[in-house]
């Protein structure tokens, strides 16, 4: 039977196990770790390439099926690639690959699975890193700013590992370098992967727009899962019963709702209870965890960090200010 552990307990053992067992530290930039020793047995290898670029490299074996669930969070550019390990119904296998943009990431739930020795390659990328390094270069020309969100559902593809991708993933784990050259090796051969990344991601979303057009009525249905969105807002429904309820298969609602509302289904209902929160605010009859509630937020933690970002002040002190205002 799986182990189910939030995401939260997971990481707080991986610290745990941290702080008891550190394996190597010869460069200050490239550490390992044992594996958390409750789950199995293996290593987890960080290396900061550069501040807000993170390479990591598992080699584990679980002793269990293990369930990590999360609630809803932030999400970072990342990239995943699966040299070893058994498929699970919502994980890569081996040969296959995970690309997902910035963005929020809901909840959610991954099984990991015992059946055999996992090695895993993966890249977090801060999205301000990403666009820094891409220069002048405006990411909608290229059809890859679904690549780069804030306040919309993080976007998620996997496929098949190719040939040129297998190489280089060979020469990370493989690195025959040591100190300053190794680091600067390792982040050429990350931004290598982004690079064939990318052209998929270009290739894909071209075909993607040639092909796709709307007809009156599905303009008519998607604004009726808009107001469906705000009469649930704060217990939506999952997006394919959301599509059930008003006629669509979930594929037209998601890239329709983007073409009419210039967002996700997630975004517009992201942005619709920030509002609500804000509203809320100006009332003054709720404190920030009663807000986060009713407007269908996980925690007051999450409110105040989306609302920051959105607002470029606290809950509290947007309250406060409104206040000293009147």
């Amino acid at each position: 039977m799986p182990i189910t552990i939030s995401k939260k307990d997971y990481w707080d053992l991986v610290c745990e196990t941290q702080r008891k067992k550190h394996l190597n530290h010869n460069d200050k930039f490239d550490v390992t770790w044992q594996y958390p020793e409750q789950l199995g047995q293996g290593t987890y290898r960080e290396i900061q390439l550069r501040q807000g670029v993170e390479l990591a490299i598992d080699r584990y074996q679980l002793y269990d099926d293990v369930i990590v669930q999360s609630s809803e969070r932030s999400h970072s550019l990342e990239y995943e690639f699966r040299v070893s390990g058994t498929h699970t119904p919502d994980y890569i296998a081996a040969g296959q690959y995970s690309l997902c943009g910035s963005g929020i990431a809901p909840r959610e739930k991954w099984e990991r699975s015992a059946t055999e020795p996992i090695v895993q390659v993966s890249v977090h990328i801060e999205p301000e890193v990403f666009q820094t390094f891409l220069g002048d270069r405006d990411l909608a020309s290229m059809g890859l700013d679904h690549l780069i969100k804030e306040s919309d559902i993080y976007y998620q593809r996997r496929d098949t590992t190719t040939i040129a991708m297998q190489t280089v993933l060979h020469q990370i784990l493989h690195c025959p370098f040591h100190d300053i050259t190794k680091k600067i090796y390792l982040e050429s051969k990350v931004w290598e992967l982004m690079a064939l990344l990318i052209e998929e991601e270009k290739e894909r979303h071209q075909s993607k727009r040639s092909a796709f057009t709307l007809k009156p009525d599905d303009i008519d249905r998607i604004y009726h899962a808009k107001e469906i969105l705000t009469q649930q807002s704060d217990r939506p429904p999952l997006l394919l019963d959301l599509a059930r309820q008003v006629g669509l298969n979930d594929c037209t609602l998601k890239r329709g709702f983007r073409e009419v509302f210039g967002t996700t289904a997630f975004g517009y209902l992201h942005d619709y209870r920030l509002e609500q929160a804000r509203q809320l605010l100006l009332e003054n009859r709720f404190n920030v965890s009663e807000i986060a509630i009713q407007v269908g937020f996980g925690s007051c933690s999450y409110l105040s960090r989306v609302f920051r970002r959105k607002y470029g002040v606290s809950p509290k002190q947007y309250q406060a200010q409104y206040k000293n205002s009147v």
